[in-house]
């Protein structure tokens, strides 16, 4: 992958198909109060974003969610947001038998993770009801840009619809997002490219040129099961960072959508 502009879209599309959006001479778009210059998006008929820690600044809240669960039942974890993030960025296996490690007793207490799961749901969305959730930053220019385009575009998310329906409430950009696909829509989570393949068979055709957005390992591996254009944005300090681009050198990596924005300008 030698960079994230690609072809302009096909003129031939049927009218019919979401996916159809010529634009043989695209307007100049400069987007917000940075006056960025989005040409770069009109490489793209599709483009396809993960949610939590992507577009909204929701991981902390998770990792809050995740203490307060065990904390309800009487432990404490004792691990910071970079220790969560290091666990919480692999496979949900992963993450469940690392909490179940630091708290055996809670393992001796309720073996069946998906009662601990719900529980934390609930704290989540208690939590979710008394603060405030941000956008990434370069999330509003970007959306903008391809509302005003009118390129389709895909939240995949391995959310909640309603955890989901909570957060749009609070931000209208994000109802601005014309498709979302979130977990009660697929069986299979990711890494397993299913989810991010039914956005893909939904709203492109094979000719489409498609570009998918993710911050975390697993989410990275979902799309590489698909023909997108896999893109990672995560801190530069992310600790899962290194091993994954030596794992795939080939996928491109911005701190955030403010630097990617930038660097294509």
């Amino acid at each position: 992958m030698t960079g994230i502009a690609g072809r302009a879209g096909d003129a031939g599309v049927e009218a019919e198909h979401p996916c159809n959006k010529p634009r043989l001479n695209p307007p100049k778009l400069m987007i917000s109060a940075e006056k960025y210059d989005m040409q770069w998006i009109f490489s793209y008929q599709l483009f396809l974003f993960d949610f939590d820690g992507l577009l909204v600044d929701t991981e902390p809240l998770h990792y809050q969610a995740y203490l307060e669960m065990c904390a309800r039942r009487g432990y404490h974890l004792n691990w910071d947001f970079a220790r969560f993030s290091q666990a919480a960025y692999r496979t949900p296996p992963a993450l469940r038998e690392e909490i179940y490690t630091a708290i055996p007793a809670l393992h001796a207490e309720e073996p069946d993770w998906q009662i601990l799961h719900e529980e934390k749901q609930r704290c989540l969305m208690a939590l979710l009801d008394h603060q405030p959730i941000q956008l990434m930053a370069g999330v509003t220019p970007l959306l903008q840009a391809l509302q005003t385009a009118k390129i389709p575009h895909c939240v995949v998310t391995h959310s909640p619809a309603s955890f989901v329906r909570n957060i749009r409430k609070r931000h209208l950009l994000l109802d601005t997002i014309p498709h979302w696909i979130t977990r009660e829509d697929y069986v299979h989570p990711k890494p397993n490219p299913a989810c991010y393949q039914m956005a893909i068979n939904q709203l492109a055709r094979p000719s489409d040129e498609i570009i998918g957005f993710e911050d975390s390992p697993r989410g990275l591996d979902a799309l590489l099961g698909t023909r997108a254009k896999p893109v990672l944005i995560c801190p530069s300090d992310a600790s899962h960072l290194a091993h994954t681009l030596t794992q795939h050198p080939y996928v491109l990596h911005y701190p955030s959508f403010v630097s990617l924005i930038e660097d294509l300008m």
